[in-house]
């Protein structure tokens, strides 16, 4: 019983101190008041040219990308200078009519076969491919990887047209499907 007189007190002893302190700056009102009052005399409003949000100037800020420094921003010292950039490379492109001036070369044409592709189709119960090529009075039937005249290596037989390799040279050239109707 004595605990809950002594809590009791103090809580009563607490609460007459807080209305007290109320009752205080309520009877003198110019202590609050001359606190108050010295703030809005000295309350400048901030020169805020519109107060509408700038978007631009959020999205520039949320794309800038945070990189490495080499500053310490825990030092006072400035940070040394960058670099001298390097000094400006001139090339002289020579002209026609220069001494040191070379023609460029044209690049090779592509290899022609002499021969016409027509056609393609399958060997029975195969399933690779095969190039029907014509010569005035021959015919030839080529697989991919088969050389056609002893000069060209048919590369891919495909169902517009026709990849094959000079072997001489290495290079490669097309053959496009031609009509069967222009050929005879």
């Amino acid at each position: 019983m004595k605990k809950k007189v002594k809590i009791e007190s103090t809580v009563f002893a607490v609460l007459l101190l807080v209305a007290g302190t109320i009752w205080y700056y309520y009877a003198h009102p110019e202590l609050g008041s001359a606190r108050a009052g010295s703030f809005l005399i000295a309350y400048k409003p901030m020169g805020v040219e519109s107060p509408r949000i700038h978007h631009d100037r959020v999205q520039a800020a949320r794309n800038t990308e945070y990189g490495s420094t080499i500053r310490d921003i825990f030092s006072r010292r400035e940070p040394p200078p960058p670099p001298p950039p390097p000094p400006a490379v001139i090339v002289r492109v020579p002209k026609p009519g220069d001494t040191d001036y070379v023609p460029p070369v044209a690049p090779p044409r592509p290899p022609e076969l002499p021969v016409k592709f027509f056609g393609f189709g399958t060997v029975l119960g195969g399933s690779s491919l095969r190039a029907f090529l014509s010569n005035e009075d021959s015919v030839y039937v080529v697989a991919e990887g088969d050389t056609l005249l002893g000069r060209y290596r048919i590369i891919k037989i495909g169902r517009v047209n026709l990849e094959f390799e000079e072997l001489g040279t290495g290079r490669h050239g097309f053959a496009s499907l031609e009509d069967q109707e222009s050929l005879f």
